[in-house]
């Protein structure tokens, strides 16, 4: 035989046994498919055990996709690999000024370290320390050093147009509470109005409630609510117009309203407050005359190893942008950037074998319309996570099916529940999940679906999903 004929001979050969390995997506799936007119070429979907080898399912796995939310189980990696998981967060109280009699006689300078998680339990405690330093009054100003972010001033509402949802909130060196302020809302007794508080209560923020009942259903909630933000002088002020469900009762609207340094001066009044202090300052910006001074107090975050579960099983974003930018700062130095952290990871996944071409990552968290990354890829990501000696704490991070996270109410009381770690992600035409399930044999697999099609909306996106997801479940 001609050296050519082998030569073809071998081709046909491994042409015919990669098809072979490559199976169609399951019926149930295809029917779906069919059904809400999603082309397969806009799905890649990848099955595997999670020690690797042969896969059972793989459709387009090298499609570079946009994966949403899921796109947070790379950074999440990342941050336990490089940081570790016992890594905390700092941020300084700095005085320079006298203290007499209790009274600081200037500034109080407060050096924000990119904490992700400084909500006001943690703000209550980090006050409570400095008033047990012997302070109780304040004569000047709070100074807030943002110093450790070095990140361009970012639009809110570039992403969605929607500048006042929480989800948007862009990273900041001294973030407290997320920025976030819950709207809780209930019909008054009079059966006319609607009650609104404000949690926390903010003074530097007045609240103009122009609500009234309407018949509609609680389910329509929080349409016909209208929120608008009017940056008045000397407070800012929130309107709520339109009308609220007469049957609805203790139901709440996240949103945020201030920047986050004027949030931040009102947060920690309130609460330095409550440990009888006074503040007779207002706020600016500035840096720690002396950057090598002892801090007066040090406030330390909880470890990464807790705060990558509100991450991945509630898709915190600006949480999981915080943490790219404290492995890039950990790994090449300070002051944090967003190229610094985007390094860090690509630089994580290359050590691990993993080929990151294509691999597009301009938001760590997954507000994207350019992210982009493969079936296969992620799948790595995965594999490695099983690999690493912080494996516990990355996969118990995942929702877990029909019990908590974004997965609560998927599965639950069916076979499947609490059988799938899984990280879920959808924006306006994409639908993905991604993680490990034990199938009903008890065999342990990785499994990624990424869905790009502007049909792929919220639920035609879930029931594609599931569909997949109760095949692997059966899967030996």
């Amino acid at each position: 035989m001609s050296l050519a004929r082998v030569l073809v001979s071998l081709c046909l050969c491994v042409f015919m046994m990669a098809e072979a390995a490559a199976q169609p997506l399951p019926p149930q799936v295809q029917r779906l498919l069919e059904q809400y007119r999603v082309p397969a070429e806009g799905i890649s979907v990848l099955v595997q055990p999670v020690t690797g080898g042969a896969p059972l399912l793989e459709h387009r796995v090298d499609v570079p996709r946009n994966p949403a939310s899921a796109i947070k189980l790379v950074t999440t990696y990342a941050a336990l690999e490089v940081l570790g998981p016992a890594h905390t967060w700092q941020t300084e109280i700095h005085t320079f000024a006298p203290v007499v009699n209790g009274t600081l006689q200037g500034d109080l300078y407060i050096r924000g370290g990119g904490d992700p998680f400084l909500v006001a339990q943690e703000v209550w405690k980090m006050a409570g320390a400095l008033r047990r330093t012997g302070i109780q009054r304040i004569q000047g100003d709070l100074v807030f050093d943002l110093s450790h972010f070095d990140i361009p001033r970012e639009d809110p509402g570039a992403f969605d147009g929607q500048p006042f949802r929480a989800y948007n909130q862009p990273p900041h060196a001294l973030l407290m509470n997320f920025n976030a302020i819950s709207f809780q809302f209930r019909p008054a007794e009079d059966g006319r109005s609607v009650q609104v508080a404000v949690d926390p209560p903010l003074a530097d923020l007045r609240l103009d409630n122009r609500l009234r009942l309407g018949g509609q259903s609680c389910g329509t909630f929080p349409q016909g609510v209208g929120f608008h933000v009017a940056r008045e002088q000397p407070v800012p002020r929130v309107l709520l117009e339109g009308e609220f469900p007469r049957g609805c009762e203790d139901v709440s609207l996240l949103r945020t309203a201030l920047p986050p340094e004027e949030y931040a001066y009102s947060l920690f009044t309130e609460l330095w407050g409550q440990w009888g202090g006074t503040l007779e300052g207002g706020w600016r910006l500035g840096r720690i005359p002396d950057p090598t001074s002892r801090p007066r107090v040090v406030h330390h975050s909880p470890p990464l190893g807790d705060l990558i579960r509100p991450v991945n099983k509630h898709s915190n974003n600006v949480m999981t942008r915080h943490m790219k930018l404290a492995l890039g700062a950990h790994r090449y130095g300070g002051p944090a950037t967003l190229e610094k952290g985007y390094a860090a990871i690509r630089e994580v996944l290359e050590r691990e074998g993993i080929d990151t071409r294509g691999l597009v990552m301009d938001n760590a968290a997954g507000l994207s319309r350019t992210n982009r990354i493969t079936a296969r890829q992620l799948a790595g990501v995965l594999m490695a996570g099983r690999r690493s000696a912080y494996m516990p704490e990355y996969v118990s991070s995942l929702a877990l099916s029909g019990m908590d996270g974004t997965l609560r109410r998927r599965f639950v009381g069916q076979p499947e529940a609490g059988r799938m770690h899984l990280k879920t992600g959808y924006i306006n035409g994409v639908s993905s999940v991604a993680g490990y399930v034990r199938t009903a044999g008890g065999r342990d697999l990785v499994v990624v679906v990424l869905i790009n099609h502007p049909n792929a909306h919220r639920w035609a996106g879930l029931e594609i999903q599931d569909a997949l997801l109760r095949w692997v479940y059966r899967q030996g």
